[in-house]
């Protein structure tokens, strides 16, 4: 039995690797691409009275509606070949392309995902017919943060094929506001790191991609209410990256477990936090990254003892664009290790658009090849520059550029005991309301005196739903809430209230499974925690609904939560949850016999329907 366990587990594993993603869905196109770099944008809105698209390359263009097809349009450009977010801005409110799959996940703003391709082809980026590795969401309780946290796992292709052989490691941190799926799909690590593994031009690693702002986990603070966190030393996300997530990934992957094997890097904020973390830890990484970035010139010991700092680091990465508003303090640190006597490598770039996702995977691509191999690294290091000199005119981030980029967030939906509470800050509005899939009509929300529209719902505070917001007629996705539905068309915002016994947030130091999703087939796999006495686990077979996706079971109906819950409970023993048909399995050599029971999503119309049906499913077949 448990040699057969094992064979599941493997083929149900090889099928969780992740291929492209297609630029429109099956709708009218919104995006059309031009031979000459030119991008025309479409977008519908028989409402709107004014239409802009703000895109990263071009600011925000004018659109022209057209009367008969009531059509917005507008072509820009020319520009090179790359991923730019973007949105349309209607009657003054951001609002994400309705027609386009490929979003930017954060926190706050709500951007889509233009690309232009290259004709040649030679993007580091490409999706290429080449052999792909797979992400696996992850869950894990955390002792520092007190409630269970989130990443995702990066595995090289031939990860399962040799199920002797270790990997070193490569932590990834996002930027401000981003959530742990940002180096995924917009840096496109992944592919990245596929591709160079083709060419033989990187080693072999698992890469993982923390959420670098767990405070936002936490219950907000009205001192603080959610601002983003920037001060490093103690906090929550170093103890948790060094005393949780590191020895999560040590326990349940196959690791390199020391400073050799071990690589940190990240981009603005998350690159902060990386070379904050690796020279306080200098004993568990070597090899740091820093894209857009700088640190505190106050880590004892470490600057001040060049020598023995330089021998136990075989890569000290930075770079930086000289457009970047952060281009001043990372010269400036620049010149700070220089001065210290810290050999570094430095880049500089100057076309990206300076803080920029362009350039982050640039970076990316440019340090990939030297993680985890010294030779490399050391002829990288051995032809490090200078700082260049500074001219007093370099952009500096100070606090008042701060306060511009991150005003103070408004809290939506906010659960208390009195209900939940949403809101959205539209000065200009006539008329906003709140929309959501479980009430017959939507509620009107009321203005105050700052423009920030209200309304509180005193039932259904454990119920989990899909909502927007309906701005003088144009839905709007929740700008404070950085859950979204993963739907094919419109994607709207999630409520699901934190201490509910189906959330993450609320189950405690529990065991959780893993969760993948296959791009190239359009299939989400759940594996539940592995029992002590292998047994056959029960599968069952998602069906998403008419407007879903393959995420759209377990990021809105919270499959792998619930599953987890019903096992820790003893009302569940094992699990196989995916939206797979499970043919190859059933043509498979040597596999069993076993029975799939299905649960269709539109035999009911709404997610809390749905969750009950799969809660009940499940104990049932305990």
């Amino acid at each position: 039995m448990k040699r057969l366990i094992v064979r599941l587990v493997a083929a149900v594993a090889v099928c969780m690797a992740t291929e492209g993603w297609a630029q429109q869905t099956d709708g009218q196109k919104s995006i059309v691409c031009h031979d000459d770099g030119t991008v025309t944008f479409y977008y519908k809105n028989d409402k709107a009275k004014s239409v802009f698209v703000d895109v990263q390359f071009a600011g925000r263009q004018e659109m022209k509606r057209d009367a008969g097809t009531d059509r917005w349009t507008v072509t820009v450009g020319p520009a090179a070949p790359d991923m730019y977010p973007y949105c349309f801005i209607v009657d003054g409110v951001g609002v994400m392309d309705p027609e386009n799959p490929q979003y930017f996940p954060n926190e706050g703003f709500k951007n889509s995902l233009l690309e232009i391709p290259s004709k040649t082809g030679t993007l580091a980026h490409d999706i290429k017919k080449v052999p792909h590795g797979r992400l696996e969401y992850i869950h894990y309780y955390s002792k520092s943060l007190g409630g269970t946290n989130h990443a995702v796992v990066y595995l090289p292709p031939n990860y399962m094929m040799d199920i002797q052989k270790k990997y070193p490691v490569f932590y990834l941190i996002s930027g401000t506001t981003d959530t742990e799926e940002v180096y995924y799909k917009v840096g496109r690590v992944n592919y990245i790191l596929d591709n160079l593994l083709a060419e033989k031009a990187a080693k072999e690693m698992i890469v993982v991609l923390p959420y670098g702002n767990p405070y936002k986990l936490l219950p907000a603070k009205q001192d603080s209410l959610g601002m983003p966190q920037t001060h490093f030393g103690g906090d929550v996300f170093s103890k948790d990256l060094i005393h949780d997530l590191m020895p999560y990934i040590e326990k349940n992957y196959r690791t390199k477990n020391d400073a050799d094997h071990r690589a940190i890097g990240g981009f603005s904020r998350g690159g902060n936090q990386a070379l904050f973390n690796g020279l306080s830890n200098l004993d568990k990484f070597s090899y740091l990254c820093s894209y857009s970035s700088f640190t505190s010139t106050d880590i004892p010991y470490v600057y001040d003892h060049a020598d023995d700092t330089n021998k136990k680091i075989h890569l000290f990465w930075l770079g930086v664009g000289t457009d970047d508003f952060l281009y001043g303090n990372a010269r400036d640190y620049m010149e700070f290790l220089d001065k210290k006597g810290i050999r570094s490598v430095k880049e500089f770039t100057n076309d990206k658009f300076g803080h920029t996702w362009m350039n982050a995977k640039y970076f990316l691509y440019k340090t990939l090849p030297l993680l985890f191999n010294k030779k490399a690294a050391e002829a990288a290091m051995a032809g490090g520059r200078p700082a260049p000199a500074a001219t007093g005119k370099e952009p500096q981030f100070t606090p008042g550029v701060m306060a511009r980029l991150f005003p103070k967030p408004i809290i939506s939906p906010e659960y208390t005991e009195q209900g939940v509470t949403f809101r959205f800050k539209a000065p200009e509005a006539q008329k906003v309301e709140l929309e959501c899939e479980i009430l017959p009509k939507p509620l009107p929300m009321a203005k105050d005196s700052d423009g920030v529209w209200t309304v509180t719902m005193t039932d259904f505070l454990f119920e989990t739903f899909k909502y927007c917001f309906v701005v003088d007629g144009t839905q709007v996705a929740d700008p404070s809430n950085m859950y979204l539905s993963p739907d094919k068309g419109f994607k709207y915002s999630i409520a699901d209230n934190p201490q509910s016994p189906f959330n993450f947030a609320s189950q405690g130091d529990i065991a959780h499974g893993r969760v993948g999703y296959d791009v190239e087939r359009q299939e989400a796999w759940y594996m539940s925690p592995m029992p002590a006495t292998p047994i056959m686990p029960v599968f069952i077979q998602l069906i998403p609904g008419e407007g879903d996706t393959m995420e759209s079971w377990f990021k809105v109906g919270g499959a792998d939560a619930i599953a987890d819950r019903l096992i820790a409970d003893g009302k569940l023993k094992s699990c196989v949850l995916t939206t797979s048909t499970l043919d190859f399995m059933r043509q498979g050599p040597q596999m069993p016999d076993f029975k799939v029971i299905t649960l269709r999503a539109d035999d009911y119309p709404t997610w809390s329907q749905r969750r009950r049906a799969l809660i009940k499913l499940l104990m049932n077949k305990n």
